[in-house]
């Protein structure tokens, strides 16, 4: 499940400085009020027990989030991201502000608190398999990602 707002910020983004080899554009708005509302509505579904997973969505945006979330369980994802009004390279790497994704077993209880919280829910997909697969998008085994992730570090000592 996402918890905020995704307008598709690709503004200073990693998305446009790795894949587009720029570094321009605003970065996102940052509103204090929505970062508020919807931190301390993670936390209260954390101790009401309906949360067990959560990853802050920052650099890289939503599917950096899964991916790290992945890499870190070895638990894949298939989600199915239906943005009316977001083109998808915005929904899946936009860095807007104050989003949350998160996994439970309990998606109803959280789709009510949300409403009652005045907090924005989209229900992304299911937890499970060996990829992360984006409906549309493709899939990427998360062993593979797992082996990209622990590559870096030696690959960039090696360089000197």
């Amino acid at each position: 499940m996402l918890i905020g707002e995704t307008a598709g910020h690709l503004g200073a983004s990693l998305y446009l400085r790795e894949l587009c080899g720029r570094e321009d554009g605003a970065p996102p708005p940052v509103d204090l009020a929505a970062e508020r509302r919807n931190g301390d509505f993670v936390r209260s579904q954390i101790q009401a027990g309906n949360i067990g997973a959560c990853h802050d969505i920052s650099d890289g945006g939503l599917l950096v989030a899964l991916a790290e979330m992945a890499i870190a369980s070895g638990i894949g994802a298939y989600i199915a991201p239906q943005p009316e009004d977001v083109p998808l390279h915005g929904f899946l790497f936009g860095e807007d502000q104050a989003r949350y994704v998160l996994t439970t077993l309990t998606p109803d209880a959280v789709v009510v608190a949300a409403a009652q919280a005045g907090v924005t829910v989209t229900r992304l997909g299911v937890t499970g398999g060996t990829a992360l697969t984006v409906k549309g998008a493709g899939a990427i085994s998360v062993s593979e990602l797992q082996r990209v992730n622990e590559a870096w570090l030696p690959r960039y000592m090696a360089a000197g």
